[in-house]
């Protein structure tokens, strides 16, 4: 009793923590972002808007700004903002500078400066070692174009006889195409179970299977490593050593089941 107990208490506490943990993870890097933009730069907004309004309480002649003497003005507005909870304006305009500085990267003047900006990047020691990986991560997240595929293959790789699960990406490059004469395709073998990362092949036209498959089924066949087949592609076994096992695997016979030959 206790073992039956113990097993459904494992089983149903990891399914429920399976379910659980990916919304947990993407509020939790959600609040971390949004923490993150508050901290390092809605604090300096609101900062500099509190500034804007003294100098503009000075200028309208409500107060006298000295360079020695007690800050009465910056008190008042300090007291202000936390009367009137405003310290969420800082945090507004942040998401506002950050959209302005975006427009500026996507224009040819900022396009070339942020260039300029990024190959001392790539010079500056330590920074060089940190800042390509960073970038690297915060492109495959955040960039506009996606990674696109076309349709889902089979490729003989790494070796003949071995079929494995590709993704193609686009033609093939000229100067391969030129020399080997032949047709070819770019494809992008995911890896299991992590499918943002893998290998780029080309591969002669004549040389993949298609397959009828979508993508998303495609990539949940390679995080599960085999295991979830897509609708329509299970192979039905039958014999004692090959039964399909649900949620499981298909177990192999044992040596002592084997005939072995005289």
């Amino acid at each position: 009793m206790a073992t039956g107990f113990v097993g459904d208490f494992k089983r149903f506490f990891f399914r429920g923590l399976a379910a659980m943990l990916p919304a947990m993870l993407t509020a939790m890097i959600i609040v971390y972002v949004l923490q993150f933009v508050d901290t390092n730069v809605g604090a300096y907004v609101d900062k500099a808007v509190q500034w804007i309004v003294v100098q503009w309480g000075a200028v309208a002649g409500k107060y006298e700004l000295t360079l020695t003497g007690p800050d009465t003005p910056w008190d008042g507005v300090k007291d202000a903002w936390a009367t009137w909870h405003l310290h969420w304006l800082g945090f507004f305009l942040s998401f506002v500078l950050i959209y302005i500085f975006g427009r500026f990267v996507a224009s040819i003047l900022g396009r070339a400066t942020w260039r300029v900006i990024e190959h001392g990047f790539f010079r500056l020691p330590v920074v060089k070692q940190i800042y390509p990986s960073v970038k690297q991560v915060t492109d495959f997240v955040l960039a506009e174009r996606k990674m696109k595929f076309s349709r889902v293959v089979a490729v003989e790789y790494p070796r003949k006889g071995i079929w494995s699960l590709g993704l193609v990406t686009n033609t093939g490059m000229r100067t391969i195409q030129e020399a080997l004469g032949q047709d070819m395709v770019m494809i992008f073998i995911p890896s299991s179970p992590t499918p943002v990362t893998g290998y780029t092949i080309a591969v002669r036209r004549d040389e993949i299977i298609d397959l009828p498959l979508n993508i998303d089924n495609a990539l949940r066949l390679t995080v599960s490593g085999g295991v979830i087949m897509p609708p329509g592609q299970v192979v039905e076994v039958s014999g004692r050593d090959q039964q399909q096992v649900p949620g499981g695997f298909i177990p192999l016979e044992s040596k002592e089941d084997k005939e072995i030959p005289a």
